[in-house]
């Protein structure tokens, strides 16, 4: 339960405290009361941005390379490789964290490139981008969506991708529901695989997270936007009435 917590905590950014995190866990299946919650935290120094005792410092966060929000939460595509997006979550194995970057085609919501490491950097969601880029027939004109993180507000990340044509495109500040069908991957991960086995070592974590996202979620995972099949049969079938 320790790493759990410590995870939800992560995915949320520090925003939830000991009540959030019971009912986000709860709703996963897991049932715990807010004092264990709240014990868990205190064992592992973590506590939420809320009240005095977050500073945020005397300097106010610099925001560059902001760019449009192009989605507006219009997560559907007309055709493959028109709108993708982009996202990190964080995974707590052997004491330490790591980080798990993908990149998900909301066409079929495929993920069509992640990457694995123990450093959340700007190196990370470029390996995962680049991975699509190589896995994918692209035209400019491609969004690619995120939130605003410094990753993806690094010079060279978005260097990268224009790069290949593509076109950046940031969620609201704070507004985790203009990225929403990340966050549903990422829920869904986190529930089926993550809290589900005992991933006790990095390498295991990164054969767990290849089988999870080559094998089981984009060839045989029925997902409900799509009708309830797989993304690799959307698109199949999507291919075969062309």
């Amino acid at each position: 339960m320790q790493a759990q917590v410590a995870d939800t905590w992560a995915t949320y950014k520090a925003r939830y405290g000991a009540p959030r995190i019971a009912k986000e866990l709860c709703a996963m299946g897991m049932p715990c009361s807010v004092n264990h919650v709240a014990e868990l935290l205190r064992i592992q120094g973590l506590k939420a941005h809320n009240g005095k005792r977050f500073n945020y410092g005397g300097h106010p966060l610099t925001m560059n390379n902001v760019a449009d929000n192009l989605l507006w939460r219009k997560f559907g595509a007309s055709a493959p490789n028109r709108k993708w997006t982009s996202d990190i979550t964080y995974i707590w194995v052997d004491k330490k964290w790591m980080y798990l970057a993908t990149v998900m085609d909301l066409y079929s919501r495929t993920i069509v490139g992640w990457a694995l490491d123990s450093q959340m950097t700007e190196t990370l969601i470029t390996r995962a981008l680049q991975m699509a880029f190589d896995r994918r027939d692209i035209e400019p004109g491609l969004i690619i969506h995120s939130d605003r993180g410094v990753q993806y507000r690094s010079q060279k990340y978005i260097d990268f991708m224009k790069r290949y044509g593509a076109t950046p495109s940031m969620s609201r500040k704070g507004n985790c529901w203009d990225n929403a069908p990340m966050e549903s991957f990422f829920s869904r991960l986190k529930v089926e695989l993550i809290y589900a086995e005992q991933l006790e070592t990095p390498e295991r974590v990164k054969s767990a997270v290849f089988e999870y996202i080559e094998v089981f979620y984009n060839r045989l995972r029925r997902h409900s936007a799509l009708g309830y099949v797989s993304p690799a049969e959307f698109e199949r079938n999507a291919a075969l009435a062309a």
